[in-house]
């Protein structure tokens, strides 16, 4: 697989202060990230009762302060959200980035979501089926001036979008998946695959063979219904696995470098992770990232 060149994003939840979010972004956009993030959780699942900020509104607010970074929500959560709603929302804020826009929609499973918003923990099954309807509903009134679709739990009847995305065909597509369904629908619709780690692995190494095994099944699934493989990002969300990436600048650099050759071209590393302070954060960015941006 031809390797693409890599880009890097980061981001932080929605919990602090404006004032805080609005100067933490302009100081990840200042260390030369290529994407922003913030999450989506109707509250925040490590601290329900701590402050928390609707993702999707705070991001459109957060979009003037870093004006030529890409930007997005990691990811945006099915659970409680209606799809034909979303691809507005999607719309409009294409419009006010100016095509800067990162749609990314990941299938959901936190609890206290559910728990929250009154909707019925959904069996995996289920899960898989109504994620994949709902991105496929997404995908399609993006594409399209007007869209029709039934299906067993989404459905839009002359559902007319317009005026048309920044973005053509549309915004940019990332589908969260570690499981064959999910990756299944990141293999049909996505322009970016992201994946978390192997969150429930014990070292380093076993991490990278999970995410591995998640790459050669993707591939796969993409054979099946005849798209190449390259044409998807794969990008993975750093903080899920035993590495420490933070330590040093080489440890930085190293874990780069070790998921790259699997093929992994987009990293977002979360501000910050716990235990590493922002003079240690911005030391090991600093460092680090220019030696890959050399390469390019």
């Amino acid at each position: 697989m031809a390797r693409r060149p890599l880009r890097f994003g980061s981001g932080t939840l929605q919990k602090f202060a404006w004032h805080e979010l609005v100067e933490r972004w302009r100081m990840l956009a200042d260390l030369g990230f290529d994407t922003l993030w913030l999450t989506d959780h109707i509250a925040n699942p490590d601290a329900p009762h701590d402050d928390w900020f609707d993702g999707w509104t705070a991001l459109t607010g957060l979009a003037h302060v870093a004006p030529r970074v890409r930007l997005g929500i990691l990811v945006t959560n099915i659970t409680y959200r209606n799809p034909t709603v979303l691809a507005r929302e999607a719309l409009t804020l294409d419009h006010i980035t100016d095509g800067r826009l990162e749609l990314a929609i990941g299938p959901g499973g936190q609890e206290s979501d559910h728990l929250i918003t009154g909707v019925p923990y959904w069996r995996p099954s289920e899960r898989v089926a109504r994620f994949r309807e709902f991105t496929h509903l997404v995908d399609a009134l993006l594409r399209h001036e007007q869209t029709t679709f039934a299906g067993k739990y989404y459905a839009a009847t002359g559902a007319m979008l317009r005026p048309r995305p920044v973005q053509q065909p549309r915004p940019t597509l990332t589908i969260a998946a570690h499981g064959p369904a999910t990756l299944a629908v990141a293999a049909r619709y996505g322009d970016t695959w992201n994946s978390l780690g192997g969150m429930r692995e014990g070292d380093p190494r076993a991490a990278l063979d999970a995410t591995r095994r998640r790459i050669e099944q993707l591939v796969a699934a993409c054979q099946r219904i005849g798209r190449d493989p390259a044409e998807l990002r794969y990008s993975f969300l750093a903080g899920f696995t035993p590495d420490r990436p933070f330590d040093s600048i080489d440890a930085c650099v190293d874990f780069i470098g070790r998921y790259a050759e699997l093929g992994i071209s987009e990293f977002v590393f979360f501000y910050r992770p716990r235990g590493v302070s922002h003079n240690q954060f911005e030391r090991v960015i600093g460092g680090a990232l220019p030696q890959f941006r050399n390469e390019e």
